[in-house]
């Protein structure tokens, strides 16, 4: 009877050992007492079926090589619906897009030259980076999910509709332009997470990479599943978007229909969207905010819309830009941009809908990140062949 009750109290009770940011220590100090304390704690919250309102990161050159040569198993490559993989100029950050070829063995063993890969060759993706998300459980809360689901968030949110730029198709993030903007402050820490994934499966684009990755993340923290379908190609630094065109936390409603409303999401997608930010905390040397949204920061449930009907807010005190905290702990906050969906009547409706059915919220946020994922991308895959990815949990238990 004990080791049960001890089971069904384990979601509930973990997330609440994060210390208010006033109480000594932080979430690494707990974490370091038993990292396997942590994994084994993980494992469960992912495999409970009860989610609660938890309130109280080289070969060489070939000797020969000829332009005629890459041409035609470019053009077959094309002609097939394959992938040519091959180390260019701008894989190492140049903003030459003329391809050094270099003709590499797919992760499977297959022939140097063109591949063409299945979903299950996805699905190994996938396997791959909930692996390396499983093995590091050193990142803040326990878990580098979070960062790697807003890596994927920033490089889809650049999307402009109206002239068809930005998106996640290009995946110019990896240059200086775009990757120092200050939206994206931090996110070398994801795009290096991911390195040793895009060395183990060169054939991938880092724009595929990067959001099959924030699928995996969502998938692996609890959330919805969310199909996902190829098709991003890499693009040079003559890509890379003007800085201004991720959301702005400072700002209210009107800043928010202008920024997501330029995607081409209505009011809806927009709070649906904004549950993203149940997972993970502001940094003060990031964004200057400080702190986490949700007392379970790296299980995404829908408690991020609870707290902001349910809780008490108030401006914090401190030398920081304006931010809200909860007046009963003074542990976790809200953004300016948080406040403004439940002081707008048409966002706190949705508000109101996800608080009250996490089922829903579910289902809208997976049709929303899907929809960002997508924004901008020259697919070639039909939507009737997404993928759906099984859990990494499941598939090697």
């Amino acid at each position: 009877m004990a080791t049960a009750v001890t089971m069904r109290c384990l979601p509930r009770a973990v997330p609440r050992f994060l210390p208010s940011p006033a109480s000594a220590g932080s979430p690494k100090f707990h974490l370091a007492a038993s990292r396997s304390q942590a994994n084994v704690t993980r494992r469960l919250l992912q495999r409970t079926s009860r989610r609660q309102y938890s309130s109280s990161s080289d070969p060489s050159p070939p000797k020969s090589n000829t332009r005629t040569i890459l041409g035609a198993v470019t053009a077959a490559a094309l002609v097939a619906g394959g992938a040519l993989f091959y180390y260019s100029p701008s894989t190492f950050g140049l903003d030459s897009p003329s391809p050094a070829a270099l003709l590499k063995q797919g992760s499977g063993g297959q022939s140097a030259g063109v591949f063409k890969p299945t979903a299950a060759d996805y699905q190994k993706v996938y396997d791959a980076v909930a692996q390396l998300l499983w093995d590091h459980d050193e990142y803040e809360d326990g878990s580098y999910g979070p960062v790697v689901l807003r890596l994927a968030w920033h490089a889809s949110g650049t999307y402009d509709a109206a002239t068809g730029t930005g998106g996640s198709n290009g995946a110019t993030m990896r240059f200086a332009p775009e990757a120092g903007h200050g939206a994206n402050a931090g996110l070398q820490v994801a795009r290096d997470f991911l390195e040793p994934v895009k060395k183990q499966f060169p054939w991938i684009s880092y724009g595929d990479l990067w959001t099959l990755a924030g699928v995996t993340a969502v998938q692996e923290m609890q959330g919805p599943t969310i199909p996902w379908r190829p098709g991003r190609q890499d693009r040079d630094i003559s890509y890379c978007t003007p800085d201004g065109r991720l959301p702005d936390a400072t700002q209210g409603q009107n800043h928010i229909r202008a920024i997501f409303g330029r995607m081409g999401f209505n009011d809806q997608e927009m709070v649906a969207l904004s549950g993203a930010h149940a997972l993970g905390r502001c940094h003060t040397d990031r964004s200057g905010f400080d702190g986490p949204w949700t007392f379970s920061p790296t299980v995404l449930t829908n408690d991020y819309y609870r707290l902001l009907l349910e809780e008490k807010w108030g401006w914090r005190n401190w030398k920081g830009p304006k931010q809200y905290e909860d007046k009963t702990t003074k542990s976790i906050m809200m953004l300016p941009t948080d406040m403004a969906l439940v002081q707008d009547k048409g966002f706190k409706t949705h508000v109101q809908r996800y608080a009250a059915d996490e089922k829903v919220f579910f289902k809208e946020f997976s049709d929303a990140v899907q929809k960002l994922f997508e924004l901008g991308v020259p697919f070639t895959v039909p939507e009737t062949e997404r993928i759906t990815f099984t859990l990494h949990s499941d598939s090697s238990s």
